[in-house]
């Protein structure tokens, strides 16, 4: 089946009565799971049977649901026993893989080669886990799996025309931060000087860039944002997260419905859109995106430039222009060309972002053309990416040392909130990019403290409860982490990932291995 009929089928069932009903019913405590239920019958005849039925309530719906669709399986905790934390997690891997190639049904999108799911709800893949859990993949020599992941992403975007957010049909309108460089990076010692592979490679990036760039063309003094594209006040172009749908999420579609009730049309399209684009954040969801950090309904994602999303697209472009010199020969002008164009990439980051009184880079609302009051670990992003200088990136670490420095690590932001993606909470994926920033600064010390806290908290958890987590509370190690619009999640292949490396940096007594 043809990926535009996967996509078609699904749309016709997410758009129907019948989804509504269930979802706003509340017959299962996550509303991702009817979103991942698979049809029994084609679509068209569950969608007859139902107006030919018309369920009259809850329980004559939820018997509705249980004779045309197949649930997902529950998830359940990984069946691994290891008293040792990295001894778990090379275990683990196998329980996460999943093979590739035939026929999927339901939402979930075909994928040509075997692929590593994050765990728990977590049943596909997500694009920019992948780059984290590929960290550790390639630290137990798991290569094959890498470039099988990377080339099932490549394979999306030729298919849906983007690296979606997940390889589900409810997720093709939108993608996540731009991790596929970095990936091929990790990928570049493997691949050497194989030409083909590197000219494929290539071309992936440049749709990559084309995706996120979409539309530059028709900015205007009147028009000066179009999807993920914002001309900046001096007329720079940088980017943004986008949804190019501004409907409820058919994953979370019953919090959605339910948060917009009061607001008319407009307000909740524009409402849904931004709750859409914080997903391909990443960040989903944090104060970063809220006019006021303490409310969700004051979500403005799609008004804030990202100092994080534009540094991985330095690196992208950068990226581009390094392929192309390898594919092209080293006398490139077009390496060159690309080579300008992260230049005022790095150049715009630092003039919109840097804010030199706190030693901090934040976020910059286009909207208002002002920066961001809100202090993240999005800070490390520019040090990740090697465009700050010396001393912004000693500015950097002191506040990292000061202020988000944490007995289980760095914390997400300064900012405590109902909301995951802030404190208490820590990510595997933020401790990593902060690290490989101040390392590339020589700021090793703090480096080393920022891998051991974070190593203690995973061994710490693990010890008392078997299991790793996606998210940890780095304030408190002894309580989980909380926030966010689901259970916290067991697995979790970027914790997985990025612990192994760290793990491996801290024995050896070297930096942690980089792909940059």
């Amino acid at each position: 089946m043809e990926v535009s009929a996967y996509l078609a089928k699904s749309h016709q069932l997410f758009s129907s009565q019948l989804f509504h009903q269930v979802q706003m019913a509340g017959l299962f405590a996550d509303s991702k799971t009817f979103a991942d239920a698979v049809p029994k019958q084609p679509v068209e005849a569950v969608l007859a049977a139902f107006e030919a039925q018309q369920p009259a309530d809850d329980d004559a719906l939820r018997a509705f649901v249980d004779a045309h669709f197949d649930l997902p399986e529950q998830a359940k905790e990984p069946d691994v026993q290891s008293d040792d934390v990295n001894t778990y997690i090379e275990k683990l891997w196998p329980q996460l893989t999943r093979p590739g190639g035939g026929v999927t049904e339901g939402s979930l999108l075909p994928l040509p080669c075997p692929y590593l799911v994050p765990g728990g709800r977590f049943r596909e893949i997500y694009y920019w886990d992948s780059y984290f859990t590929a960290l550790g993949l390639m630290e137990s020599g798991h290569v094959e799996l890498v470039r099988n992941m990377v080339n099932n992403f490549i394979a999306l975007q030729q298919n849906v025309g983007l690296i979606p957010n997940g390889s589900r049909t409810y997720y093709n309108s939108r993608s996540q931060p731009p991790v596929l460089a970095l990936m091929v990076r990790q990928l570049a010692g493997v691949a050497g000087d194989d030409a083909d592979l590197n000219a494929f490679y290539l071309q992936a990036l440049k749709r990559e860039h084309a995706f996120w760039m979409n539309g530059y063309e028709d900015i205007s003094d009147a028009t000066t944002a179009i999807q993920r594209v914002v001309r900046m006040p001096d007329g720079e172009l940088l980017n943004r997260f986008w949804d190019d749908s501004a409907t409820p999420r058919p994953e979370s579609y019953r919090e959605d419905v339910e948060a917009a009730a009061n607001m008319d049309d407009e307000e909740a399209c524009a409402f849904y859109r931004n709750i859409r684009a914080a997903c391909e954040s990443g960040w989903d969801f944090s104060s970063r995106w809220l006019a006021d950090p303490q409310h969700l309904l004051t979500i403005q994602t799609t008004d804030i430039v990202p100092v994080d999303l534009n540094s991985l697209m330095v690196i992208l472009e950068q990226s581009i222009a390094s392929l192309s010199r390898q594919v092209n020969g080293g006398q490139c002008q077009e390496a060159q060309l690309w080579e300008e164009v992260a230049e005022a990439r790095a150049t715009a980051v630092n003039k919109y972002c840097w804010q030199p009184d706190a030693g901090v880079y934040v976020d910059f609302n286009h909207k208002l053309s002002v920066q961001s009051t809100v202090h993240a670990l999005s800070t490390v992003l520019p040090l990740f990416a090697g465009i700050a200088d010396k001393h912004q990136a000693a500015a950097v670490a002191g506040v990292l040392e000061t202020r988000f420095l944490k007995n289980g690590g760095l914390v997400t932001s300064l900012c405590e909130t109902r909301q995951q993606w802030d404190a208490p909470n820590g990510w595997a994926p933020l401790q990593w990019f902060a690290v490989q920033g101040l390392q590339s600064y020589e700021h090793n010390k703090l480096a080393g403290e920022v891998m051991s806290r974070w190593l203690n908290t995973v061994d710490t958890y693990y010890k008392a409860n078997h299991t790793l987590m996606e998210k940890y509370n780095v304030e408190d190690i002894a309580t989980s982490a909380s926030g966010g619009e689901y259970e916290v999640q067991h697995g979790f292949g970027w914790t997985n990932g990025v612990t192994q490396v760290f793990a491996k940096a801290l024995r050896t007594g070297t930096p942690a291995s980089s792909a940059l």
